[in-house]
């Protein structure tokens, strides 16, 4: 029963919405179709604009929301290298200059001292030569020097006089390739005895020596010898000690 009440309802319900005109409709529909403007062409697009957080960036460059940062200029990289080459180049020049003048300076010493000392081992070996000619001239007692030339004594002083002569001759002839003697037992310019000098002398005694100071040289054992400044030979001599 209440299902055929329930068919017919909606039977009268469907045959009164297809009788009824299109001007019928309700007043609200109408009302709003007609507020709706009307447009006679479309409204231009806006540009849109977009907007990003400069918090979160960090310290390399690069940004955790959107990214690394943008990528250094090659060129001015590649200029930059550029320069820190140059600036190497030119430090290696400048240190390559100061070793080759640093190189000039060296050999030129190491030639001279070549040049002045060349002879060295040569007149280290002509030093005892050079003490026999003293040692033989020690040998002839000074009254015999000292006397007058006779038929007796003549060959003995010519010899002598011949041994004073080669001796000079061969002193002069290494004094010219710088090699110098020099006697400690000689007075020095003011007429006063030489001290005691460990770069020129060796001292082989020591001995008290009235109205002498404490330093002096008071006998000189054998001579030293200096080659263009350079001490040879230290002469050998003794020195006063009084206290």
């Amino acid at each position: 029963m209440f299902q055929r009440t329930f068919i017919r309802q909606a039977q009268a319900s469907r045959s009164l919405l297809s009788a009824r005109p299109a001007s019928t409709a309700p007043l609200a529909l109408r009302r709003t179709s007609q507020l709706q403007p009307q447009f006679s062409r479309p409204l231009a697009r806006l540009p849109a604009y977009r907007f990003y957080s400069t918090e979160n960036k960090t310290e390399n460059g690069e940004n955790k929301e959107n990214g690394p940062a943008e990528a250094e200029d090659p060129v001015r990289k590649e200029l930059e290298e550029k320069k820190k080459e140059v600036v190497d180049l030119k430090d290696k020049y400048v240190r390559s200059v100061a070793d080759f003048l640093n190189l000039q300076e060296r050999t030129k010493r190491e030639m001279e001292n070549a040049r002045n000392f060349a002879i060295q081992r040569f007149a280290v070996d002509l030093l005892e030569s050079i003490d026999n000619f003293d040692r033989a001239l020690l040998a002839v007692p000074a009254d015999k020097l000292g006397a007058a030339k006779t038929e007796e004594n003549k060959d003995l002083l010519d010899l002598v006089d011949g041994l004073k002569m080669t001796q000079h001759i061969m002193m002069n002839t290494l004094q010219k390739h710088g090699l110098e003697r020099f006697d400690p037992s000689e007075p020095t310019e003011d007429g006063k005895p030489q001290k005691f000098d460990p770069n020129r002398h060796e001292a082989t005694f020591m001995t008290k020596a009235e109205g002498k100071e404490d330093g002096e040289i008071m006998y000189t054992q054998s001579k030293g010898f200096v080659l263009n400044g350079r001490v040879l030979r230290a002469a050998k001599v003794g020195v006063v000690k009084n206290n």
